[in-house]
């Protein structure tokens, strides 16, 4: 008998490690992350820089799009893209991240590339353009090429804190011993440094005053720059950085608070507006949105190296 109490309480012992090693770990793709269906938007440039029909394409459920109506948001999708459509006395489109056949399914191809305007074949206007995915949304049509960020919404509502980001990814990087600023009007200047794709994403708590103003403060972050070429790698894992870290040997100025360049989004009035993070969250603090950016390149607006290109797919939350 006490033999058979023994087996019985080992077993017992046995299920319950199982049963904690199985609850250690939950995964779930962010809706539309497996990047295996795409929205095709055909628009028409204005005859006066070519008359050209432009692919644009958006990250959700399958549909094509004619003509050159905005797309700001989609309520089936939590993505956006680089891809924009400008309206500067002429209608003009940005194309830099693309589908891509992967496997049995597509994935997110993100290139920076040199978009030049030609107005009757001379050449105009060149811009550096970075290829971007993100959760949130785009105030188009672009209407100029200031304050590129408050054109820009960022961030999806969530109801649980994630403990890290997994995808998959494959990099191929330009090369070039530096970066370079091309922001289409002024002169190109040179900017030290390699260029690197990078994936940025923050948890932040937010509120709305009565005004229609947006506050936050900082639940937790992850910074991390793709310093290498790289073939298909699956099920990289991320971890995020919960509190305070402003303390940490080495921070990068994107991990900082984002008082003076703040991110933007649309208010209950539906106005684009600053969110404006005032501190570092309490750790009993719960997340209400979460910022997450794939890029091509890094440096902010029209900085980067052409050539870098950067390949996504099947991005998950690890609880």
């Amino acid at each position: 008998m006490k033999r058979m109490g023994n087996i019985l309480l080992m077993a017992l012992l046995f299920i319950c490690s199982v049963s904690a090693v199985a609850q250690e770990e939950r995964v779930e793709m962010v809706k539309c992350g497996n990047m295996d269906s795409w929205i095709v938007r055909e628009i028409d440039e204005s005859f006066l820089i070519g008359g050209e029909t432009k692919i644009l394409h958006e990250i959700g459920p399958h549909k094509v799009l004619k003509g050159d109506t905005p797309y700001r948001t989609n309520s089936q999708s939590p993505w956006a893209t680089s891809n924009v459509m400008a309206k500067v006395g002429v209608t003009k489109c940005s194309v830099s991240v693309f589908p891509e056949v992967r496997d049995r399914g597509k994935c997110a191809r993100l290139e920076t590339r040199m978009e030049t305007v030609k107005v009757l074949g001379i050449v105009d206007i060149t811009v550096l353009a970075t290829g971007s995915i993100y959760l949130g949304g785009v105030d188009e049509p672009i209407k100029g090429v200031k304050n590129p960020l408050g054109k820009i919404a960022n961030g999806m509502k969530i109801t649980e804190q994630p403990k890290a980001l997994r995808f998959d990814y494959k990099a191929a990087l330009s090369g070039a011993p530096g970066r370079k600023r091309v922001p289409g009007f002024g002169s190109t200047t040179d900017v030290p440094g390699k260029d690197y794709p990078e994936v940025y994403m923050v948890l932040q708590k937010r509120w709305e005053d009565a005004s229609g103003k947006i506050y936050a403060k900082r639940v937790a972050t992850l910074l991390h720059r793709f310093d290498a070429t790289d073939e298909w790698v699956n099920n990289y894992t991320l971890n995020l950085e919960y509190g305070d870290i402003s303390s940490k040997p080495n921070i990068d100025p994107l991990e900082r608070l984002t008082t003076d360049e703040p991110y933007y989004d649309w208010n209950s009035l539906g106005e684009l507006v600053p969110v404006v993070e005032v501190g570092w969250a309490e750790p009993d603090e719960a997340a209400t949105h979460v910022i997450l950016r794939f890029s091509s390149s890094f440096g902010g607006a029209f900085v980067g190296s052409a050539g870098n290109k950067l390949w996504i797919d099947n991005v998950r939350f690890v609880y």
